[in-house]
């Protein structure tokens, strides 16, 4: 398999570290399959109108966090993609509030952004198999920062950690630890 062993604090942005250092050194692909399965049994028994709502005022509703956990996945894919096949070009970062806002998720079906997040996870997961060792080690930068191919499987995975102790934790109210 590709070395996609827990990156070095030096392979990614340190505003990452905080989510990265809550998960611990495993087999990554692994893990990121087990998350898929978590979120999906997660969000299983919600009702249409459960989803709609955030925990608190002005917070997003599960929907709302579903897409930007969609969107920020396929970002983060994109710039390994990008990475991997030597991008020289700096890619731009994202303003999560403004694709939450503009992403109308709310007016989808929970099934419909449900099967989609299987799908991005499965096409994620692929997409990581697919690197070779070389292009893993590989560096790029986006949003005025440097990541290597590698990090990058851990942020989206660092990432999901975080929203789904979220969800647990705000919106459905199970006692959880990190």
């Amino acid at each position: 398999m590709n070395n996609l062993q827990k990156p070095a604090p030096s392979e990614y942005p340190a505003y990452f570290e905080t989510y990265l250092k809550r998960l611990p050194e495993t087999d990554i692909l692994a893990l990121l399959e087990t998350q898929c399965e978590d979120l999906l049994r997660l969000f299983g028994n919600l009702e249409e109108s459960e989803t709609e709502k955030g925990y608190a005022e002005g917070k997003w509703s599960l929907k709302e966090l579903l897409q930007h956990m969609l969107d920020t996945e396929r970002i983060m894919a994109y710039r390994a993609l990008c990475f991997a096949r030597k991008e020289p070009v700096m890619l731009p970062g994202f303003d999560e509030d403004n694709y939450a806002a503009a992403s109308d998720a709310n007016r989808r079906k929970i099934a419909d952004l449900i099967t989609e997040y299987r799908l991005q996870r499965q096409s994620t997961i692929m997409l990581f198999k697919s690197f070779s060792p070389e292009m893993i080690d590989r560096f790029g930068k986006a949003n005025n920062a440097t990541y290597n191919v590698r990090s990058l499987a851990w942020v989206i995975a660092a990432h999901e950690n975080h929203h789904l102790h979220i969800i647990q934790t705000l919106y459905l109210k199970q006692e959880v630890s990190l």
